[in-house]
């Protein structure tokens, strides 16, 4: 049986406009009958505010010809405090602010999830007022500043959400960068099972793909590109994600990060490559995933890194099997694993780390001195290795 569906495009469909206007439109009307599907038809689509996502609604698109792309934007400091709770902001320059355009408001001090991402309601003169409350206090003397960033696409608090066959495309030559954990092209909090397919996020001054405090996420058959800060980035208590088939490359610095308590993951045949720093990250409080048939290679300083974290907060019981970790590193240093910090209980089984005559990848596995409980078993350091492993733990034995 059919559902609701709506179509939306330059022209030719039940909305017609190339902007987020048109596309929040369908996605409004759609959320108001109780969910359905949005087709989003070929086209570009100038995007002056996130595309808000409503629980219960499929928006798909067709592929490369269905492009978001982020406007230029605009920056002002603020000529006065924002305080927090405070749902106004006063500009030094309101050039570019316009209402029903997206915002971010952060200062020196106040980064992350403290940032407030909102849209503009009204203007007053240089007075603009917001649909959210200041995250934290923005303090001139603290650099406060307002610009016209958000993610492309944006959900929060929301359930059962697939999003498909869309470009996203983040002009970062003409913005400023965006936190990972407040943005990114495609951005979740709170979005619980939610499907991202298909989908392509490039040159996007930030993240690729970012969810935070999200369950059961699946990220299938993407590509990140050309982003300046990390790939794909779930965090911030994401716990089931799953993540397949995924390309994440030149972006600034790292393919795949695991954030904060990234639990009981699943990561699988994906591509991490050619990245400014790490193919994949992992950290504080990740534990209990596993990483099967990936490819971690040519990326600048390791293949994979475990953060150096205390013993209550490192990365656990993770297991690696069926890897493939070939030429990392830079003309000083070159990494397949590299395991720092207090972590303990990792099993790697039948990976391949080596260099394969790039002459980068001078250390296989690299056992930091306060790392315990590390299992290798059955892989393949046969290939160009200056050490096959250096292991810190014997030498203060």
């Amino acid at each position: 049986m059919d559902g609701l569906k709506i179509t939306v495009g330059p022209q030719n469909a039940d909305i017609n406009g190339s902007d987020h206007r048109a596309l929040q439109a369908a996605v409004d009307y759609i959320a108001g009958l109780g969910g359905g599907e949005v087709e989003i038809l070929p086209g570009t689509y100038t995007m002056y505010n996130s595309l808000h996502l409503h629980s219960h609604i499929t928006v798909r698109g067709h592929g490369e010809k269905t492009v978001l792309l982020k406007a230029d934007a605009a920056e002002s400091a603020l000529a006065l405090d924002g305080d927090f709770g405070e749902e106004q902001i006063t500009l030094a320059d309101p050039t570019g602010f316009q209402p029903g355009y997206g915002v971010t408001i952060t200062d020196d001090k106040s980064g992350g999830f403290h940032t407030a991402v909102g849209t503009l309601l009204w203007a007053k003169g240089n007075t603009f007022g917001l649909n959210v409350p200041m995250g934290a206090d923005y303090m001139v003397h603290h650099h406060a500043r307002a610009t016209t960033t958000f993610p492309v696409i944006s959900g929060y608090h929301l359930e059962n959400v697939c999003i498909q066959n869309l470009s996203v495309v983040g002009n970062k030559e003409n913005n400023p960068h965006m936190n990972g954990c407040r943005g990114a092209g495609i951005f979740l909090y709170r979005g619980h099972q939610t499907q991202i397919r298909d989908c392509r996020v490039e040159n996007y001054h930030g993240d690729g793909i970012s969810f935070q405090q999200s369950q059961h996420v699946t990220v299938e058959n993407c590509t990140c590109t050309g982003n300046t800060h990390l790939g794909l980035h779930p965090g911030s208590g994401s716990q089931h994600p799953t993540i397949r088939n995924c390309t994440s490359t030149q972006n600034g610095r790292i393919g795949l990060f695991l954030c904060w308590r990234v639990k009981h993951g699943v990561f699988e045949h994906n591509n991490l490559l050619h990245n400014g720093e790490t193919g994949i990250s992992i950290g504080h409080k990740d534990t209990d995933n596993f990483f099967r048939n990936n490819r971690a290679n040519s990326n600048a300083r390791e293949g994979i890194l475990f953060r150096n974290e205390s013993e209550p907060m490192a990365g656990h019981r993770n297991h690696f099997e069926n890897n493939e970790i070939l030429d990392n590193g830079n003309e000083t240093e070159g990494y397949g694993i590299r395991i720092l910090g207090e972590t303990h209980d990792l099993l790697f089984q039948s990976n391949r780390v080596g260099d394969t005559g790039k002459k980068r990848q001078r250390i296989g596995i690299y056992i930091g001195e306060q790392a315990d409980r590390i299992t290798l078993n059955d892989n393949d350091l046969s290939s160009n290795l200056e050490k096959e492993v250096e292991d810190c733990r014997a030498v203060l034995a």
